[in-house]
């Protein structure tokens, strides 16, 4: 099974970025072995290569650590994993709000459409 990617943006950031989802869903949880590069290159249809960028820029960031002979890991480091959580949350709310800007929303349409969005969620915990 190989990945789809977005041809705009750099693969090895695209790869950067489902790993971290899947720390914050946890699906990958603190201390959790990732794949080795030539399993993670198969998996996603990529070049090895850009699997060992992705895990150095993820090593670079304190997200995993490298353990000599033994692989990748999830850091165990709660303050790394909280920082990443919210500069994840921050990119995606700037999205969201940047998108509906450009299609000429006010900040008060914005939030009236949010606040009623998520009044209608059934089943969230942020209810």
């Amino acid at each position: 099974m190989t990945d789809s990617f977005d041809p705009s943006a750099p693969i090895y950031l695209q790869l950067l970025e489902r790993i971290q989802r899947q720390i914050l869903r946890g699906d990958l949880k603190p201390g959790d072995k990732l794949p080795s590069v030539r399993e993670m290159a198969i998996h996603s249809g990529v070049n090895p290569n850009t699997v060992q960028r992705t895990y150095r820029e993820m090593e670079a960031i304190g997200i995993v650590e490298t353990r000599r002979g033994q692989g990748t890991f999830v850091t165990e480091k709660e303050a790394i994993l909280q920082s990443m959580r919210e500069t994840l949350k921050n990119k995606e709310i700037s999205r969201f709000v940047e998108g509906m800007k450009a299609m000429g929303y006010t900040h008060e349409e914005i939030l009236t459409g949010l606040s009623i969005y998520l009044s209608g969620v059934k089943g969230s915990d942020q209810e």
